[in-house]
């Protein structure tokens, strides 16, 4: 009986066609079966990569029952590339591909644009010296977002109450994250309420902006701390969604957008996303209704994820 060898590739018509259409699932279970590898070599393969996946997770990935998410699994999905000696980005692609819309309608936000995105605001956090969570715990998180006469994404505000969880923190570092064409360098950042701007930086190529937001005062382990902001935005093109990631569990979460009454949508939906490489999920429909031309969601409590609102011009 011929035994397969982990040095064995066999590329198949099968594992060829599951590349080139997926879904992610059939690939990944297409690519293990032509190296020949049983699910534990697999996973000790990771491990030397620095990558922990449990054999389970494997087996679900592979047969469709789960896909991955979390940013740990994204890791190990590129490592799989390597290991089965697969094209840069084919598994990555076809998890990318699952999120896109049907033909026809606008494109949200990709996997790749997030991640590039993602990966800019971590460089940009590093320059401030700011950690991920800045020792604050979101109690409460309400943003206003208002779209212009012109489609644009005009200005958002934002409202946040924290709690510290350690001593001494003194600032909170916002995050705004443009539309496609923005011209970050253009962006106006302004302290509303108890707190001051202090640093700002930005990538343009992704369009993300990072300023500093000082509090005058040192908060104890255990205080509360109320502070408001907004950003001038408005130099990019037409919006057609909003959307806020979430890297840590907090309290309520509301997010209100407002169209001006010379650019109204056709019709607008809530969703969201467990990462950006996840499908999205949770599609409500949101009336345009009354003389403010508003929608809202409303999460009680945050999870680490995506939560945001779509919309279709004419």
């Amino acid at each position: 009986m011929r035994h397969a060898t982990e040095h064995a590739h066999l590329p198949t018509a099968e594992l060829d066609t599951a590349l080139r259409g997926g879904p992610f699932h059939v690939a990944l279970r297409a690519a293990i079966a032509a190296r020949g590898l049983p699910l534990q070599r697999v996973q000790h393969h990771l491990s030397r990569y620095g990558v922990k996946v449990g054999v389970t997770s494997l087996s679900y990935w592979q047969q469709g029952a789960r896909r991955p998410q979390r940013p740990e699994s994204l890791r190990a999905v590129r490592a799989l590339e390597e290991i089965l000696q697969l094209p840069d980005e084919s598994l990555i692609r076809l998890l990318t591909e699952a999120d896109q819309r049907p033909a026809g309608r606008p494109a949200g936000r990709s996997y790749r644009l997030l991640t590039e995105a993602s990966n800019a605001l971590d460089r940009l956090r590093a320059e401030l010296g700011w950690s991920l969570d800045g020792g604050l715990h979101t109690l409460g998180h309400h943003e206003c977002v208002r779209i212009g006469a012109r489609r644009e994404l005009a200005a958002r505000e934002a409202h946040h109450i924290v709690r510290a969880h350690r001593d001494g923190v003194d600032r909170f570092v916002a995050v705004h994250h443009g539309d496609p064409g923005c011209r970050p360098a253009d962006l106006r950042v302004r302290a509303l309420e108890n707190c001051r701007t202090g640093r700002v930086r930005w990538d343009q190529d992704t369009g993300v902006l990072v300023a500093e937001l000082l509090f005058g005062t040192r908060l104890r382990a255990g205080d509360t701390f109320l502070f408001r902001y907004s950003i001038e935005d408005g130099t990019a093109g037409a919006a057609r969604e909003y959307l806020h990631r979430f890297g840590f569990p907090g309290g309520q979460y509301a997010l209100q957008v407002r169209f001006d009454a010379a650019a109204l949508p056709v019709r607008c939906h809530r969703f969201a996303q467990h990462s950006p490489a996840a499908p999205r999920s949770g599609r409500h429909e949101l009336p345009v209704t009354g003389p403010h031309h508003c929608v809202h969601v409303v999460e009680p409590r945050i999870r680490p994820g995506i939560v945001g609102i779509a919309w279709d011009w004419e």
